[in-house]
């Protein structure tokens, strides 16, 4: 039995069902992620990375199969209760999903006044706080989105959905069009959370780069399923044609090579 199956599951997704109209994007979907794990999911376009991510925060209810966090299946809990479940989760949109019409301290802060019940200005200190943990400078605290680079956007994006002491957290594509230099800081700064604050955390990403250096395992949604989750040298070694492509192609040749020599020194 391998070291994974013996630590605690705090996403469990069996037998997972979505459909869309006659389209089918998910059916006999099983996954699961482990305490303290950075779990990554890949697939091709239309594969549901998103609705997956999606179905397991609650934003929608799957047509079939049951998502249990912490145990619990959240379909089955009342409002109270389902609000204390999703409370120990943080969420980092794709292109950030900050509210354009406030500073980054009130998009951190609105978490923190709306569901832990805080005044606004023990609110705006503690997202002064958490800004700093996300490593945007106090410069840029009082600043709207419209004037942020990409990657402070996402900086700021986590700086909220770490807002409220989240047990797991949830990123989708958080290196989307950053440039290398900042997509490579963004995913140490993810390891260094996730060893600091016992995070566990599910993470939608195409970068090839962020799956070899802060993966413990990758998913693969293909085939309407996960058609395996594993350490990624036993991901890519799976015999599966998109599989085939995308980890030995010349990108995925390169990370692998640039993974390896990070490994080294």
């Amino acid at each position: 039995m391998s070291e994974a199956r013996n630590r605690e599951a705090v996403i469990e997704v069996r037998e997972l069902c979505n459909r869309f109209g006659p389209q089918v994007v998910h059916e006999h979907l099983d996954l699961d992620l482990y305490r303290g794990e950075i779990l990554s999911v890949v697939g091709g376009s239309g594969s549901g990375k998103s609705v997956l991510l999606r179905s397991i925060v609650g934003l929608r209810r799957p047509d079939a199969g049951v998502v249990k966090v912490f145990g619990q299946n959240l379909v089955e809990l009342n409002e109270n209760q389902r609000s204390q479940v999703e409370r120990r989760f943080g969420v980092l949109f794709q292109k950030g999903a900050l509210f354009s019409s406030l500073t980054l301290t009130e998009n951190v802060a609105l978490p923190l006044i709306e569901h832990a019940g805080l005044s606004r200005d023990d609110a705006e200190h503690l997202a002064g706080v958490k800004l700093a943990l996300a490593g945007l400078p106090l410069s840029a605290a009082d600043k709207y989105p419209a004037s942020l680079s990409g990657g402070m956007i996402k900086r700021a994006a986590l700086a909220r959905a770490l807002a409220l002491d989240p047990d797991i957290l949830f990123l989708d594509e958080p290196t989307a069009g950053l440039d290398p230099i900042g997509a490579a800081a963004f995913d140490q700064l993810i390891l260094t959370l996730r060893d600091a604050l016992g995070l566990s955390v599910f993470l939608i990403t195409h970068d090839l780069d962020t799956l070899y250096t802060i993966s413990d395992r990758v998913a693969v949604l293909a085939q309407k399923k996960v058609l395996v989750a594993a350490p990624i040298d036993e991901v890519a070694a799976t015999d599966d044609p998109w599989i085939h492509d995308y980890f030995h192609g010349p990108r995925g040749r390169a990370a692998y090579t640039a993974a390896a020599a990070l490994k080294e020194n």
